[in-house]
C-alpha cells in the first residue's frame, strides 16, 4: 500500500509549511497546477523536491476556483471540464519534463473529485480528459468506495486504469463517501486518523460517521498536508505500511 499527499499548494504570499518535512515519508505527490492553488515558482519547487524523493508525481487539477480553494463545486459543461483538466495536466506535465520528471498519474481536487465520484456525467468527463493522453499512460487515483467494480469498468471504456485511495484523516458518510468539510466531525482527530488507517491497512474496512463496516479495496493512503500534526501522522502511518508488509 502506498502513501500520497496533496502538495504544491503554496500561493505567493500564502504557504503550505509541510511540503519538505512530508516528501521523504511519502510515495506519491499529487502537486497542485495552479487553478485552486500553486503558482509557477511554487510548482517548479515542489515538482524539483518531488523528484529528488523520488517519488511518484501525480497531477492534482480542480475547478478554476482559486479564492475557494478548490473545495467549492461549479457549474461547468463537460467540454470545460475536458479543457480545464488537459489544460491543467499539460502544465504540469510540462514543468515536469523541463526537470528530468514524468507525471504518471491524475488525482482530481477537492470539490471535483467529490463531485464526480457522485455524478457520472461528471465522472465521463474526467475519464475522457485523462484517456485523452493516451500516449503517456497515465492512471487516475479515485476515492476507494463499494462500487469500485463498476467505477472500473466505466474507467476501462476510456482506457484509463483507476488507482484507489483512502483517506487516513476523513469521516466516511454511511454511503461510503466523504462527509462534507462543513460539517464539523469531518476532519479526524490524529488518535482517530491513526485508528482508521489501521483498520484500512489490516482489515480493509472504514468505519462510517454512523458506525458502519464498509469494505475497500484501497491502493493508496493519503494524508492532507493542511490537516493538523500530518507530518507525525504521515510518520506514523509509514511504519504502520512497513510493519504489516514486513508481518
Amino acid at each position: 500500500m502506498w502513501l500520497n499527499c496533496d502538495l504544491g499548494e503554496s500561493y505567493g504570499a500564502w504557504k503550505m509549511p509541510v511540503d519538505s518535512a512530508i516528501m521523504p515519508l511519502i510515495d506519491q505527490a499529487n502537486i497542485a497546477c495552479g487553478f485552486h492553488a500553486g503558482d509557477p515558482v511554487t510548482l517548479q519547487q515542489s515538482l524539483a523536491e518531488a523528484i529528488k524523493n523520488k517519488l511518484s508525481l501525480g497531477a492534482h487539477p480542480s475547478y478554476p476556483d482559486r479564492e475557494g480553494f478548490g473545495r467549492r463545486s461549479m457549474a461547468m459543461s463537460n467540454p470545460e471540464i475536458i479543457a480545464a483538466l488537459q489544460y491543467q495536466i499539460s502544465a504540469l506535465s510540462g514543468m515536469a519534463t523541463v526537470q528530468g520528471g514524468q507525471i504518471t498519474y491524475v488525482k482530481p481536487h477537492g470539490a471535483l473529485y467529490n463531485d464526480m465520484m457522485q455524478q457520472r456525467h461528471l465522472r465521463e468527463a474526467v475519464f475522457e480528459a485523462v484517456g485523452s493522453f493516451g500516449h503517456h499512460q497515465l492512471s487516475l487515483m479515485v476515492q476507494a468506495h463499494p462500487d469500485y467494480e463498476q467505477l472500473q469498468q466505466e474507467a476501462r471504456q476510456y482506457n484509463v486504469d483507476l488507482m484507489f485511495e483512502a483517506f487516513a484523516d476523513r469521516r466516511y458518510t454511511d454511503e461510503g463517501y466523504l462527509v462534507s468539510r462543513n460539517c464539523a466531525d469531518a476532519v479526524l482527530s490524529y488518535d482517530d486518523a491513526i485508528a482508521q488507517t489501521q483498520r484500512l491497512i489490516n482489515e480493509g474496512i472504514i468505519v462510517t460517521q454512523n458506525h458502519r463496516k464498509l469494505k475497500l479495496k484501497v491502493d493508496t493512503l493519503c494524508v492532507h498536508g493542511d490537516t493538523a500534526g500530518a507530518v507525525a501522522m504521515a510518520k506514523t502511518i509509514r511504519q504502520q505500511i512497513i510493519t504489516n508488509a514486513e508481518g
